[in-house]
């Protein structure tokens, strides 16, 4: 990890929506960019990096940190589309196992368990964070509340059709899910809002979406965006999803302008560069020992 530090205490103008603190992190947001590392443990991920071997998780969750990942997000079940789905009790023997290991390995890291399902956030007590890809359904917020745990509340629709603008409804369906869970106990810095890129969206949808950020942004509340090696990026470069790292690099770079607080990534170590200099850009920060 690089030691990133602003310039001066006027790095950000968002700097009032509290810290997120989390296993050994203390992150006042808006300061950089945080980096989410994937570690899908699905034998159909459609990205092609998923493994089912517990040691192969492992590994790549170790690779992840030691290339600069801020948060690992461990998830067991597919969500491409067309995906399989899988009972709670598929979906825990394959994390379940993980978790611990990772734990084990790594006392400190910072572990994000991608679920929608009750059942399996409460028996994965070694997770500091909550990844709920169809907003957060009252079971899970719950068991959030009460573990105190960070919430990452994504937008998702099951057919990709919108009688108004897309942009418009994303962003009034975030409102309503975070005010929800700021009524049920959540704190406000633990509430972090994803616009779905890729999820009940068509590629024009996605351009639409990532072209107004800002207004996401000015929710008020953090915010997360996983672009990484989605299709609409294949279809407006003709490349196939082992070939778009540089396409997903432009989202991310142009993620960091908006004033995104979390990028969800496959490709840890090149984001990282791109973090590092786009945060120097946009949020003012600059690596210890910096000499101009």
């Amino acid at each position: 990890m690089l030691g990133l530090k602003p310039v001066d205490s006027d790095v950000s103008k968002r700097q009032d929506r509290g810290v997120l603190q989390a296993r050994g992190l203390s992150h006042q947001w808006g300061r950089r960019t945080l980096i989410m590392g994937i570690v899908n443990v699905t034998p159909d991920s459609f990205s092609g990096d998923g493994v089912l071997s517990c040691a192969d998780a492992v590994d790549r969750a170790v690779l992840q940190v030691d290339a600069g990942a801020d948060i690992l997000d461990i998830g067991g079940e597919s969500t491409r589309p067309g995906h399989q789905p899988i009972t709670a009790e598929e979906e825990l023997g394959r994390v379940g196992p993980v978790l611990s290991a990772i734990r084990e390995r790594m006392p400190n890291a910072l572990i994000s368990l991608d679920t929608t399902k009750s059942a399996v956030l409460s028996a994965s007590t070694e997770v500091d964070m909550l990844n709920s890809i169809w907003g957060i359904s009252d079971e899970l917020l719950a068991l959030a509340v009460e573990r105190s745990l960070p919430v990452v509340i994504m937008h998702n629709k099951e057919r990709a059709e919108y009688d108004t603008s897309v942009v418009d409804e994303v962003l009034r369906y975030l409102d309503e899910q975070s005010r929800k869970a700021v009524r049920a106990g959540l704190k406000h810095e633990n509430v972090i809002l994803d616009p779905g890129i890729g999820f009940g969206k068509t590629a024009e949808h996605n351009l639409q979406v990532l072209n107004q950020l800002h207004r996401l942004v000015a929710l008020g509340f953090p915010t997360l965006l996983g672009a990484s090696r989605k299709s609409f990026i294949g279809k407006l470069i003709g490349k196939t999803v082992d070939e778009r790292l540089w396409g997903s690099l432009a989202a991310v770079a142009l993620a960091v302008a908006a004033g995104i607080d979390v990028v969800r990534v496959h490709d840890v170590a090149q984001t990282k560069d791109v973090l590092v200099v786009s945060d120097a850009i946009v949020r003012q920060t600059r690596p210890a020992g910096w000499v101009s």
